[in-house]
């Protein structure tokens, strides 16, 4: 005993040492994820060319919607805030594929081992952020672009500030909805996607569970494109194509609930549970439900072909729900990750294997020896 007390003091003194924020595990990764930003740029160059092509062109069912932005010369900074939220959405799609694979069942493949996962998903996830950043500070200039010979400088400029970052400030037109839906995937990307760099000081059975709401940022992000997106005149095959692509993201997603890679994840309806489990089984088993009845909005989407978004010429079914329907589910989810903060909070975790509740990770289902 005396021994476990001794060795377990100088653990609590480096916990209590560690930074709270890890910078410099950002900055590896930040410079880790130089090569894939620089691919991520070339994407949006070549997403760009191609917006301005169908433009010129008059291929574009763009310009039917806004007929005043068939000049790409004059308007040039609006179609590259497009071109930075199709590649913000892409890195979104890949990003999260990595961490679906990394926290499920291990890949059999000998060349993509969990390490290198791991990796791709903290580079990726920082390049969809910037990217998110890009889209929304583009934006900011396209709007000064379309609006300053309409007011002062500085006038012009408090006011797109507001309503280009700050979450409602946009109260206008389709934009009411689809900009507070992209400000909040956005904000929301930022605290939970870097949670990572504080699991030192919040443990990591708190990182998991936080990080795992990031599919939250995901789904608001294809409500902004798809659904409310001002450039999304995609009716017919383009369109049908994006939502059949999130088909293997719901299933990879409903495959790592099933079969969790942390046996202490595992779904059981019958035999022992032990009270440390993370989430009720109720609340498991909603999951899982809620996933597979995704699956089956997606294919009757893509199916039918109706999904609320803009059809031919424009013609939708009107701007769904009412600000106050997100805020409040908003709300909803700010008490959620409340609550389970307040359930993880490291003081009151069950400790793991060695008395150390990092190592409660590592514990099965099995009964431990307690002599």
């Amino acid at each position: 005993m005396t021994m476990a007390s001794g060795s377990s003091t100088p653990n609590k003194k480096r916990r209590r040492s560690a930074p709270r924020f890890d910078w410099h595990g950002l900055g590896a990764d930040a410079r880790a994820a130089v090569p894939d930003a620089s691919l991520a740029l070339v994407v949006t160059g070549l997403i760009f060319w191609w917006l301005w092509t169908r433009i010129d062109n008059g291929t574009s069912p763009s310009i039917e919607i806004m007929p005043p932005f068939d000049d790409t010369s004059e308007y040039w900074w609006y179609w590259l805030c497009q071109a930075f939220g199709w590649s913000a959405l892409l890195w979104a799609y890949v990003t999260l594929l990595f961490g679906l694979l990394r926290s499920g069942a291990r890949p059999p493949w000998r060349w993509l081992t969990a390490a290198r996962v791991e990796k791709l998903h903290r580079t990726t996830s920082l390049t969809t952020i910037g990217l998110m950043f890009l889209h929304m500070a583009t934006f900011f200039a396209a709007e000064l672009q379309t609006n300053f010979e309409n007011q002062p400088m500085g006038e012009l400029v408090r006011e797109t500030l507001v309503k280009v970052f700050v979450p409602g400030g946009y109260t206008t037109g389709t934009g009411r909805i689809a900009i507070l839906l992209g400000l909040i995937a956005f904000y929301l990307a930022i605290v939970l996607g870097l949670a990572f760099y504080v699991r030192q000081a919040t443990g990591p059975r708190m990182w998991r569970a936080l990080h795992r709401f990031i599919i939250v940022v995901y789904v608001l992000s294809v409500w902004h494109t798809l659904l409310y997106g001002t450039n999304v005149w995609f009716e017919g095959s383009f369109r049908t194509l994006v939502w059949a692509l999130q088909m293997p993201l719901a299933g990879l997603l409903l495959l790592r609930l099933l079969a969790p890679a942390r046996p202490r994840e595992r779904l059981r309806l019958r035999g022992p549970r032990r009270e440390s489990r993370p989430l009720p089984l109720t609340a498991r088993l909603a999951g899982r439900l809620a996933v597979l009845a995704t699956i089956v909005g997606l294919a009757a989407v893509i199916i039918s072909g109706a999904d609320g978004g803009r059809s031919g010429h424009g013609h939708s079914i009107g701007p769904w729900p009412e600000q106050w329907v997100i805020w409040t589910g908003l709300l909803v989810l700010t008490l959620v990750l409340v609550a389970v903060v307040h359930r993880l909070r490291p003081a009151h975790q069950t400790l793991g294997r060695g008395g150390n509740p990092e190592n409660d990770d590592l514990a099965t289902d099995q009964p431990q020896p307690t002599g």
